[in-house]
């Protein structure tokens, strides 16, 4: 390492980049930085002299990056990041700690997960700024880039599922929270219902029926349907959703069934007229997972919270506040 070339970096200059290379345009990075365009055009122009490339050209939708600066991209979070933990102090004190903590999570996360954990959180460290967002395809991106530092999502334990968590990227690390198995939900007064009190309820009967699916990440297909197509099988689905509660409410009016995770049926059952069924066949269940950033894994207040989010979700599956498998 060359100390006095070093020395000559502006580190500014990098957050700069950062931005730039997340907007994509001068206008709106200047926004973010509080800067006039005429100054971020400045600094933009000693990047330039610095890293001895363009770093991007201007097309009729914005900046496009060079392949100099896409490779920077990738570095960028990470060393900021590290930046970042140099200026803060080595210790996290939950009472007097101002830290801001981003999570994104799956919409089933925050009926089944949130109240267990949240109130511990702002009880011992009532200054701490919490964001949430709804996990998405892009948000193991944005746990890799550092714009967010937690997820709590879903994986499936199936070997040929797309969300696998043996798939997880470089650099993702995880905890498992718990797995939940799956039911069904029809609707009150569905003509299936005397079939089930029958005890007519099996693969043939489900099979049969129009599904209301979920979509998730981006994927049309459940582990469920994997499992389906290796006895090559494969439900009806009439109606895909992106959310839980559209999936409920669909089901609620319609003759069509929602297959989901237990912990979040027992929500959908006190909004809708539903009622919950078992699935009628063995299937494996899905793990619901604590997803962060190796480069957080010693930070002590991201040790801290993690500890606390575990620790109340493995409290409420003792004490059979969620019914779940362990």
């Amino acid at each position: 390492m060359n100390i006095d070339n070093l020395a000559k970096i502006d580190l500014n200059l990098l957050v700069i980049l950062q931005v730039l290379l997340e907007e994509q345009s001068v206008t709106r990075a200047a926004s973010r930085l509080h800067l006039s365009q005429s100054a971020l055009s400045k600094s933009l122009n000693r990047l330039r002299l610095t890293l001895d490339d363009p770093l991007f050209q201007r097309t009729a939708h914005g900046l496009k990056p060079t392949a100099h600066a896409v490779q920077l991209g990738h570095q960028l979070p990470q060393i900021l990041q590290t930046l970042h933990q140099l200026t803060q102090p080595p210790t996290f004190v939950p009472a007097s700690s101002h830290q801001h903590f981003s999570f994104s999570m799956v919409e089933s996360a925050y009926e089944t997960l949130l109240p267990y954990f949240i109130g511990r959180i702002l009880h011992d460290a009532p200054n701490v700024k919490l964001d949430s967002y709804v996990w998405t395809e892009k948000s193991m991106q944005d746990l890799q880039l550092g714009q967010i530092d937690f997820g709590i999502a879903g994986r499936d334990t199936h070997p040929q599922a797309d969300l696998k968590i043996e798939q997880l990227p470089d650099g993702i690390e995880h905890q498992t929270l718990f797995k939940d198995k799956q039911v069904c939900l029809v609707r009150k007064d569905h003509p299936m219902l005397d079939a089930i009190r029958n005890k007519k309820w099996d693969l043939d009967s489900y099979l049969s029926m129009s599904h209301v699916q979920v979509r998730c990440e981006g994927n049309d297909w459940w582990a469920l349907d994997y499992h389906l197509a290796d006895l090559n099988l494969r439900r009806r689905i009439s109606t895909t959703v992106p959310d839980f509660y559209g999936a409920a409410s669909i089901c609620a009016h319609s003759d069509l069934i929602f297959t989901l995770p237990s912990s979040f049926s027992r929500h959908a059952v006190k909004l809708y007229p539903l009622e919950e069924i078992p699935l009628p066949f063995d299937f494996m269940p899905m793990a619901y997972v604590l997803l962060w950033h190796e480069r957080n894994s010693q930070a002590p207040g991201h040790l801290w919270l993690r500890n606390i989010i575990c620790e109340s979700v493995a409290t409420a599956v003792k004490q059979t506040q969620l019914e779940i498998l362990e």
